[in-house]
């Protein structure tokens, strides 16, 4: 199922040219509301998700940059190893592939991961793994994030629907009879 490593380049290319124009239109820490709840701010993260690690010194650069690289390769064996009808699966570690790829180009060529998708809603108290901001009216923010978190996130969910659509289907076939337990 390499057939799907096309959907893995879209994600690359849509990728890094989203971050890229992020970069020369948006200086670093600054804000464009683009639509209610939505806005672009530029930040530079040096660790993994929720920028978690990312003041330990530089090391992480290249520890997430590797286990970003074994986990492509065992993506890619994996997808060599699904038939043509598991499509859905091929498609989800396709986006998992694409997104991973197009974060470690940034942490490998960058030594940051450029992240500018913020999300936030109105609120006098966020939800956990919301933080405050302080700005006259206040304002709960996601972490910001990019294209390629966008595709890891979409592929996982993909993968998690297959495993329980695939489980349904067995269970229902063990309970007919046709089906080994």
């Amino acid at each position: 199922m390499l057939k799907w490593l096309w959907l893995s380049a879209v994600v690359v290319l849509l990728d890094q040219v989203s971050k890229t124009l992020a970069s020369q239109w948006l200086e670093l820490y600054q804000s464009v509301e683009f639509i209610p709840w939505l806005q672009f701010t530029l930040l530079h993260n040096k660790g993994a998700a929720f920028s978690f690690l990312s003041s330990a010194g530089g090391w992480q650069r290249w520890a997430f940059s590797l286990l970003a690289l074994i986990v492509s390769g065992v993506i890619v064996a994996w997808l060599r190893r699904l038939s043509a009808q598991e499509r859905l699966q091929a498609a989800g570690l396709a986006l998992i592939l694409g997104g991973a790829l197009g974060n470690v180009i940034d942490r490998i060529v960058l030594g940051y991961v450029v992240d500018f998708l913020d999300f936030y809603y109105p609120a006098k108290q966020c939800l956990p793994l919301f933080s405050q901001a302080l700005t006259p009216v206040a304002q709960c923010h996601w972490p910001a994030f990019n294209i390629a978190d966008s595709a890891i996130f979409v592929g996982v969910a993909i993968l998690i629907v297959d495993s329980i659509r695939s489980s349904m289907k067995r269970h229902s076939a063990v309970t007919r009879g046709d089906g080994h337990e």
